[in-house]
């Protein structure tokens, strides 16, 4: 199982490696501003650390809660091998400001503690361990239990999230291992037939997502109906697992069953494009993808989540091309 999990993240924690390895990275966070600034509500941070008794487990959360009279839609977001719930906060301001209630999860066992303290020569070694076949069982029962918990403050009358929350409308998001973590619980399949589905969820946005190690991708992805957006790129390859490519990325999509699927892919792009640190040694990132990854991601939550029928009518076209920051290069198809 460890194999097909071993996952490079553009995080903190590969920086660090790289860091001892090669050169000092120079890291920094890019919060990009909304399309329509004047237009976006306030958003409030709230961090929680609710237990799951049953696992004696504490699942820290970020949740980016726009002002709201009514219950919005929720989107749950699963950071990166060694990330934490402080990732990509491009994606969850955007998406909060633009009407969704953004929980961004943070999993015990393979987020930064993987790394910190660690002597930098073994920082590599302690990520492979970390991406194993328990973390990935911990992290959708991580989804499944924040899932319970939102429902219970959803109805407290003494919680920031009273009334608050659209629960018929969740989407999934996540990079890396946050995308197997994605996959899963929209219903993938492992080996030996194992799989964690969790119905409450309606849509599913898995970036830099990877196959199955011994299996291929037909039997692994080709039940899953749900609408799904993929993205990756052309170099988003792995640091750690050699077998994970750009190439054995694109085999997700290919192997998803027609009807409300999609696949964004950046020429050139690497893994850490995705995510919202960068380094010398990582890569520079191109400061047209993340606009495109909003501006595509948040008219795809619009479609499935709000039932946006004008929305999905731009997926399904080369709207994306004309009206995002998208190159010629750039690959954008849906079936």
């Amino acid at each position: 199982m460890d194999a097909h999990l071993l996952i490079f993240d553009g995080n903190l924690a590969m920086a660090t490696l790289y860091r001892s390895l090669f050169s000092p990275l120079l890291l920094t966070t890019l919060l990009l501003a909304p399309t329509v600034a004047a237009a976006a509500p306030q958003v409030r941070q709230i961090d929680q650390e609710p237990k799951d008794a049953s696992r004696d487990r504490v699942v820290p959360i970020r949740i980016y809660l726009p002002e709201t009279e009514k219950p919005l839609p929720v989107i749950l977001f699963s950071h990166g091998l060694g990330g934490s719930r402080e990732n990509s906060r491009y994606l969850g301001d955007f998406w909060a400001e633009h009407g969704y209630v953004s929980v961004f999860l943070q999993h015990a066992g393979s987020d930064e503690e993987v790394w910190k303290g660690v002597e930098r020569r073994q920082i590599l070694q302690a990520m492979k361990q970390a991406a194993n076949g328990k973390n990935m069982l911990d992290r959708n029962k991580d989804v499944s239990f924040i899932l319970d918990q939102l429902e219970i403050w959803n109805k407290q009358h003494d919680s920031a999230l009273h009334s608050k929350l659209d629960l018929k409308h969740i989407g999934m998001a996540g990079h890396s291992f946050g995308a197997v973590t994605t996959t899963a619980v929209a219903g993938r399949k492992f080996p030996l037939g194992m799989t964690t589905s969790e119905p409450r969820l309606d849509a599913f946005l898995p970036m830099s997502p990877q196959t199955s190690k011994g299996m291929s991708a037909a039997d692994s992805f080709g039940e899953i109906k749900a609408p799904m957006l993929c993205m990756t790129g052309t170099e988003d390859s792995s640091h750690i697992d050699g077998n994970t490519t750009p190439a054995s990325r694109r085999e997700v999509y290919k192997a998803l069953p027609a009807g409300d699927k999609y696949e964004l892919v950046f020429d050139g792009a690497q893994h850490s494009a995705f995510s919202d640190t960068t380094g010398l040694r990582v890569g520079r990132r191109d400061p047209d993808h993340h606009p495109a990854i909003q501006q595509i991601s948040l008219k795809f939550w619009d479609a499935y989540l709000k039932n946006d029928a004008a929305a999905k009518q731009w997926l399904q076209s080369n709207q994306p091309r004309k009206e995002t920051t998208l190159k010629k290069s750039d690959v954008w198809q849906w079936k």
